[in-house]
């Protein structure tokens, strides 16, 4: 068999590739045994590096990075710095005028390819390649959906980045566990992720780790395309579980919330883990999902408003607010608010309170689309949490730039504060978050039909320490 003829081989479409690549190192090797060469083998090979080297020349970058997941050895011929060097070439070196400064620099950096670590080249390749592609598609998040305020085709950006996410579980003896997600659903603001399956015991979990993962599409089938992880949320449980809070239960699983935006399933009187979610806010999702690395997150560059000295309000008016109810399958209510304000004279106890919904103003009193409940499912089992949803939030402020975004679940209690509305006849609920930056209450009243419930009172309180940090205020 020929250099030409193998790598016809290689480049055939009737099976996986990297079986392809066996097949025909397999033939390869055989005519070369028949004319007297020693024949190849994954351990101990007796046809000289140049030759191997010289017949991976003839391939592109898929038929490659296949080829590297046959052998350590062809894992080693496969990522040299010369056949890489060329390919890069090859594909960004007629581009460094029209599109890249850092290309330019990439190749006056490492003009002797021998002095780089062994797979040098091959990273830059990838890496330039996303890179590319990422400039391309961020142009499309510039659009940006005015019921929202958040850009408008987040989703369509990270599906054609190929963006995926990935869960990492570490138990009490380091031994990690990788799972990819079992199911996921986008909403307007936000994108909720579950794992369902391959969990070990609750106590035997140390921590929980979710990376955003981004694969460079390739030419190559039957294999994982090569990927970039990004670390996102790293969840101590030894820490976070003794603090965790009870959010609903059903007859087969309780939910707890361990921080924002986490929740784990809990087979009930069993103490193992049904399922894990992760709800995930829209606010810079690409970014926290691609330029991060493994071991740390993405860190979003600090940008302040203008001081204002002129205006003794600086910071507590033009406040713009979206918020959705929702779950896996529907959306429970979806509503904005502008121009939401509040007085210096009525900020307390440390907080800012904004009110979107009066309980005095009976117009704008909201009925929910649906009932506020928590759908699940995990292998052959689901069910419904009553009284629990997903919310997610997104305040921003009279420059349009978010001052908070969350998206956790919450729960559905009975107001015991004492308030009556003469204007409604039935039992009033409470939905109250909470946590560092602000709180969230939503008041609603149980009136008519059942499982409907009426939105009569929104209130977002932000803490003074962070709109202090967010403008710059001394409040």
């Amino acid at each position: 068999m020929s250099y030409s003829e193998l790598s016809i081989w290689l480049r055939s479409d009737s099976m996986p590739q990297h079986l392809q690549c066996k097949r025909a190192y397999r033939k390869f090797t055989c005519d070369t045994t028949a004319i007297g060469a020693s024949p190849w083998r994954h351990d101990d090979t007796k046809l000289p590096s140049e030759i191997l080297i010289k017949i991976l020349s003839y391939l592109d970058a898929a038929a490659l990075f296949t080829l590297s997941h046959v052998s350590s050895l062809l894992y080693q011929l496969a990522s040299d710095n010369a056949l890489w060097h060329k390919i890069f070439l090859k594909e960004f070196g007629c581009k460094r005028k029209q599109n890249h400064k850092c290309i330019e620099d990439l190749l006056g950096k490492t003009t002797d390819v021998r002095d780089l670590n062994i797979g040098h080249w091959k990273w830059l390749y990838f890496k330039t390649a996303a890179d590319g592609d990422m400039c391309k598609w961020k142009k499309h998040l510039r659009a940006v959906n005015p019921h929202t305020g958040l850009p408008s085709k987040t989703e369509q950006v990270l599906r054609n980045l190929h963006v995926t996410w990935q869960l990492t579980v570490l138990d009490k003896s380091k031994k990690q566990s990788f799972l990819d997600v079992s199911w996921f659903m986008f909403s307007e603001s936000s994108v909720t992720l579950c794992w369902s399956g391959g969990f070990p015991d609750l106590q035997h979990i140390s921590a929980l780790q979710l990376c955003g993962v981004r694969r460079i599409a390739l030419s190559c089938t039957g294999l994982k395309q090569p990927a970039q992880r990004s670390l996102m949320v790293n969840v101590d449980m030894a820490t976070v579980y003794k603090s965790s809070r009870h959010v609903g239960q059903d007859r087969l699983v309780e939910l707890k919330l361990l921080q924002p935006g986490v929740i784990v399933g809990i087979w009930k009187d069993q103490c193992a883990v049904a399922f894990v979610m992760f709800c995930l806010h829209f606010h810079k999702l690409l970014e926290r999902s691609t330029q991060g690395s493994s071991v740390c997150h993405f860190i979003e560059p600090v940008g302040k408003p203008c001081a204002d000295d002129i205006d003794p309000e600086y910071g507590l008016h033009g406040y713009f607010l979206h918020i959705t109810l929702h779950n896996s399958k529907c959306r429970i209510m979806s509503e904005s608010f502008s121009k939401l304000f509040c007085r210096k004279s009525e900020l307390c106890d440390g907080l800012m309170q904004l009110t979107a919904i009066s309980r005095n103003r009976l117009s704008a009193h909201t009925p929910l689309s649906g009932s506020v409940t928590f759908p699940w499912r995990c292998e052959a089992l689901c069910g419904t949490v009553q009284d629990c949803c997903i919310m997610t939030l997104t305040l921003l402020d009279e420059f349009n730039l978010p001052v908070w975004c969350v998206s956790s679940a919450v729960c559905l209690k009975a107001d015991d504060s004492g308030y009556t509305d003469y204007n409604y006849g039935g039992d009033y609920f409470l939905i109250h978050y909470k946590e560092e930056d602000g709180q969230v209450k939503i008041n609603l009243v149980h009136d008519g039909e059942p499982q409907i419930h009426t939105v009569v009172g929104l209130d977002v309180y932000i803490a003074t320490s962070k709109i202090n940090s967010h403008f710059g205020t001394n409040y």
